[in-house]
This record gives C-alpha cells, structure tokens and sequence, in this order.
C-alpha cells in the first residue's frame, strides 16, 4: 500500500468516525428530550403515548385529592380549556397549591390520567413557566 492509499483509507476512517459519533450524539440528544404539551394538546393526542413529557396549567380549584395513607395526590390540570387528571406519588412542592401553574413531568397511562414522576411549582406569585404562560394564551384565543 502506497502512501496515497493509506491517506485515502485514513481520511475515509475519520468520515466514517465523525459520522458515527453524530449519529449516536443526535439520538441520545432526541431520546432525553422533554417536550412540552398543554391539557388542550395532550386531549388532542399530539402528546407521545409512549415517552415522557411535560405537561403544565392551573390547578382546578377544589380537585386536589389525597390519598388517605401514602403519598398519592390527586388532582386536575387546566389551560383555561381542557383538564387533565394529574396523580403523583411524593412530596408535592412547597408552593404547590390551588389555581397555581405548575410543570409535571411524567407520562399518560392508559385510563388517560397523566401519571407524574416530579412536579414543578413556581417560585413566586408574580412568575409563570413562559410554556404554561403560552398554553393559557393560546387557550384563551381558541
């Protein structure tokens, strides 16, 4: 093998390499994705019915339900159109309460509740996640 050959194969290898790695760095990137989708939208079926994602509104007044032993909450989610039945099992947010947006991440199970891994709450009464912001808005236009 002349030099011009071993050159050739070296430069087809780093191609190949470089390819390869962005290959498998595009689809770790798209499997830890977390999408966000509004009660309208996840009522609409444009949510995944088999990844997680996050869905965010308002808690309905009055719906939140405890479980009378364990952890297990209860409650409905709102974008001011459509509501969605949240269960989660652990300790809820400090700031989590009624008529709040709040951001859960989870996954809807078969009986169409969205069934929640974490809940996020806001941080003060003045701020809003900008995505349940735009949910309610657009909500508000429909």
């Amino acid at each position: 093998m002349n030099k011009r050959s071993k050159r050739k194969l070296l430069v087809v290898m780093v191609v190949f390499g470089v390819a390869v790695a962005t290959v498998l760095s595009l689809t770790a990137l798209q499997e830890n994705l977390q999408y966000f989708y509004s009660p309208t939208e996840v009522k609409a079926g444009e949510a995944p019915d088999s990844r997680e994602f996050r869905i965010g509104g308002l808690v309905v007044a009055g719906s939140v339900e405890r479980a009378t032993e364990g952890l297990l909450v209860s409650f409905d989610l709102t974008d001011n159109a459509k509501i969605i039945t949240v269960e989660y099992s652990g300790i809820l947010p400090d700031l989590f309460r009624e008529g709040q947006g709040i951001i859960a991440l989870g996954a809807m199970n078969g009986s169409g509740t969205f069934v929640a891994n974490e809940v996020l709450a806001k941080h003060d009464e003045n701020y809003m996640p900008p995505e349940v912001a735009a949910a309610l808005k657009a909500a508000e236009h429909k």
